[in-house]
């Protein structure tokens, strides 16, 4: 074997040197090595116990649906209460034309752009096409203008009751749309809404079963499960590792109205807020939850004055922040 001349030179000198020191100073040094560790003892025990998982971290931010179609002035009203995070909706690329313009107004008043509210897609096989088109289009705007993720929402027929076959027809095709803008590195939710085919956890699950989750995930609207029959806090433990984000809404119910309900601000309505967070916090949950309100529904307050109210519920009642 060939050894380099460096390390050969190097080890001529420690025999010459090793020949003139005495022996009884060898003997001492060898001691003295073997009674000291090259490395300090390490305490391996962690390895015998499972790493647990961060604990909940929750976002939040809020919806411009609110101010109705002002988006610009719904930026400056949710970046001065102090929320971290918007949805717009599509309206938004008409109002801004160029993502890049959204992107400098959201990046001036401090605002991350979670979602986009993309609109209706339709399990039509003939309107495939045309539906993903549309949405990717979305997705792209979406991504130039900094944005995380895509929302979708589907209408239920009105002559007849929804179909499980044409739940998993959705499902399936909330997988090509959300592999399609995968590869813009945006994720896709799908929105359980009233007057869809999600209206009823029935339809929410048959939905969900046909999704491939790597590709569309489910964004919880909790007002709008608990009016389509169904309990928030469980669909949260059922679909702890499907959620893409949430809707955090409230709605009160109304008698003798021709709607049966109306959205109001948090903690105004009958939803089991408290238990919805709780549950967030069991499942360790991290990641955005989107304050939504439809419409003030007091038309002598303002967007920004029901805003304002529901900050006040999650930070005074639920001990939140923002």
């Amino acid at each position: 074997m060939r050894v380099p001349r460096r390390e050969f030179l190097g080890s001529v000198a420690g025999l010459a040197a090793a020949s003139v020191i005495p022996r009884s100073a060898l003997a001492g040094f060898a001691h003295e090595f073997a009674s000291e560790r090259l490395y300090p003892p390490t305490d391996l025990s962690y390895f015998d116990t499972p790493i647990t998982p961060a604990p909940s971290e929750i976002h939040f931010g809020y919806a411009a649906i609110t101010w109705g179609g002002n988006d610009r002035q719904a930026i400056e009203d949710i970046a001065s209460l102090g929320f971290p995070g918007i949805q717009l909706r599509s309206n938004c690329i008409e109002e801004f034309g160029n993502p890049n313009g959204l992107r400098d107004f959201l990046t001036q008043h401090n605002l991350r752009f979670v979602a986009l509210s993309s609109g209706e897609i339709d399990p039509d096989p003939a309107l495939e096409a045309q539906q993903i088109a549309l949405h990717t289009a979305h997705a792209e705007f979406l991504q130039k203008a900094g944005g995380f993720y895509l929302q979708v929402v589907d209408r239920r027929p009105q002559s007849r009751e929804v179909s499980e076959t044409e739940c998993k027809r959705l499902g399936k095709l909330l997988t090509k749309l959300g592999r399609r803008i995968a590869d813009l590195g945006i994720s896709l939710g799908y929105h359980n809404h009233m007057g869809s085919r999600g209206e009823h956890p029935q339809g929410v699950d048959w939905i969900m079963e046909s999704v491939d989750p790597r590709y569309a995930r489910l964004e919880l609207d909790v007002a709008h499960y608990v009016e389509g029959g169904g309990d928030p806090v469980a669909a949260i433990d059922k679909f702890a590792d499907r959620l893409l984000f949430l809707h955090i809404k409230d709605a009160e119910r109304l008698r003798g109205a021709k709607d049966p309900f109306r959205f109001v601000e948090l903690g105004r309505g009958s939803v089991n807020l408290p238990g919805v967070f709780d549950a967030l916090r069991k499942i360790n949950f991290r990641g955005w939850a989107i304050v939504e309100l439809d419409a003030v529904p007091d038309k002598a307050r303002t967007p920004k004055e029901s805003a304002v109210i529901s900050k006040i519920y999650l930070q005074e009642k639920l001990k939140l922040k923002l």
